[in-house]
C-alpha cells in the first residue's frame, strides 16, 4: 500500500512532557512533569470570560485580535520591556504555540538552520522541522545559559534564525543584560532573526531581570502568552510582535490556520493585562518559596545543578534519567527525562514547582526513600 503520512511528521515524536502528563493518571499521581500554575484563575478573569459569554461576544473577531487588547499589549510592551510596539504589530495567538510556529514558518526556507538552546523547550526542534528547516542545538554552559563561543561556533551559511528562551524551560536559567546584548551583537552579524520566547518573563528570582532582546536588535520576533503568568493555559491565549514585514508574513499563516483566538479568551486577557496585579507577585512568591524547598531538599540529598533564577523548574542530574523516571512513577511521581529536551539533556530531569508545596513535600519524601535504597 503507498504511504500516505508526511514524511515531516514521521519524523516527529510526541512530546515527552505530553507523555508524562499522560501518564500521570489516577487522583494519588503526583505529577511534577507539567508546567502548569496549580492556581486557579484569578477572579476577575474569569468574570470578564463570563461577561463574554453572557454579552454575546462569541464571534470571530479581526484577524490580529481586539483592538482593545492589541493596545492594552502594545501599552504593556512599553511600560514593562522598554519596546516601541504599535497595536497593528501586534497579532493575538491561540497561546504561545502558535506564535512560535507562524514566526518559525514566517521566516525560515527549505535547508535554513535554527539555532535553539539544549536542553531546550521540547516544541523546538518539531516546529523547526515542521517549518522544513533543520534544527541545530547549541550547548549550554554550566549555569544552563547561552554559551556565546557555542554559539559562535554553530552559526553557518544556512542558519536563518535563533530561538531564546530566558527565562528557560527546563532549566530555569535567566539570561543577563550583558548576554542578551552579546547575542544581538552576534546575530546583527549574521544576519540572523532572533525568535524570542518570554512566556515566564515575570517568574525571575534572587535579583535577576528579564530583558527583551528587542530592545538592542530590530530583527526580533517577540513571543509571549497569559498562561504562565495569569494561571491562564487552558485559555489558549499568546501574542507576538515584530516589525512591520514580520507581522504581515506572520499574519498570512495565522488567518489560515486559526483565523483569530477565541473571542471569550481575548477579553479575559485584556482583564488580566489591564486589571490588578496582585496576583502576579502572589504567584511569584509562592513558586519561589517552593523553589526555595526543593533546592535545599535535592541539594541536601546530593543532587547536584545550579539553582534557577526563573521559570518554575529545576533540572538536576541524575545516574540514569530513565530509571530514576521509571521508578518514581511506580511510586507515584511523574517528572519528565531530561532527554525530552534534547540530546544535552540526558541523565538529567526536569521537576516543575508549579505544584502546591504539599504535593512538593510529599514528592520529596518518595525522592528520599528513593535515593536512600
Amino acid at each position: 500500500m503507498t504511504k500516505r503520512i508526511s514524511s515531516r511528521i514521521e519524523k516527529i515524536e510526541i512530546s515527552g512532557i505530553r507523555r508524562a502528563f499522560e501518564a500521570a493518571s489516577g487522583s494519588k499521581v503526583i505529577n511534577l512533569g507539567l508546567g502548569e500554575p496549580d492556581f486557579d484563575t484569578p477572579d476577575h478573569i474569569k468574570a470578564a470570560a463570563v461577561q463574554a459569554l453572557n454579552s454575546g461576544f462569541t464571534g470571530y473577531t479581526y484577524n490580529k485580535g481586539i483592538p482593545e487588547l492589541r493596545e492594552a499589549i502594545s501599552e504593556k510592551f512599553h511600560s514593562v520591556n522598554g519596546l516601541d510596539v504599535c497595536p497593528d504589530e501586534v497579532i493575538v495567538t491561540s497561546g504561545a504555540s502558535e506564535a512560535l510556529h507562524i514566526a518559525i514558518l514566517s521566516v525560515v526556507e527549505h535547508g535554513d538552520e535554527v539555532l535553539i538552546p539544549n536542553p531546550g523547550f521540547v516544541s523546538y526542534p518539531p516546529l523547526v522541522r515542521l517549518a522544513d528547516a533543520i534544527p541545530v542545538g547549541i550547548p549550554l554552559n554550566d549555569d544552563y545559559t547561552i554559551s556565546i563561543d557555542e554559539l559562535n561556533e554553530r552559526i553557518t551559511s544556512r542558519t536563518k534564525a535563533l530561538i531564546l528562551n530566558s527565562p528557560a524551560n527546563p532549566t530555569g536559567a535567566v539570561e543577563t543584560r550583558s548576554s542578551i546584548k552579546a547575542i544581538t551583537e552576534l546575530a546583527s552579524d549574521h544576519n540572523m532573526v532572533i525568535i524570542s520566547d518570554e512566556v515566564y518573563e515575570y517568574l525571575v528570582y534572587d535579583g535577576a531581570e528579564h530583558i527583551s532582546p528587542a530592545r538592542f536588535y530590530d530583527d526580533v520576533i517577540t513571543v509571549n502568552a497569559v498562561s504562565k503568568t495569569y494561571a491562564m493555559t487552558g485559555f489558549r491565549l499568546g501574542y507576538v510582535t515584530a516589525g512591520e514585514e514580520y507581522v504581515e508574513s506572520m499574519l498570512k499563516v495565522h488567518q489560515y490556520i486559526q483565523a483569530c483566538a477565541s473571542s471569550i479568551s481575548q477579553r479575559a486577557a485584556l482583564a488580566a493585562i489591564t486589571g490588578p496585579q496582585d496576583c502576579v507577585t502572589e504567584m511569584r512568591t509562592a513558586f519561589k518559596e517552593r523553589r526555595d524547598y526543593l533546592v535545599s531538599e535535592l541539594h541536601r540529598l546530593g543532587f547536584q545543578f545550579p539553582v534557577p533564577k526563573g521559570a518554575f523548574y529545576i533540572f538536576p542530574g541524575v545516574d540514569d534519567e530513565f530509571e530514576f523516571v521509571e521508578q518514581l512513577r511506580q511510586r507515584g511521581v511523574i517528572v519528565t527525562p531530561g532527554s525530552a529536551f534534547g540530546t544535552c539533556g540526558r541523565d538529567h530531569v526536569r521537576i516543575s514547582y508549579a505544584a502546591n508545596i504539599n504535593m512538593l513535600r510529599q514528592a520529596m519524601a518518595v525522592i528520599r526513600d528513593l535515593v536512600s535504597l
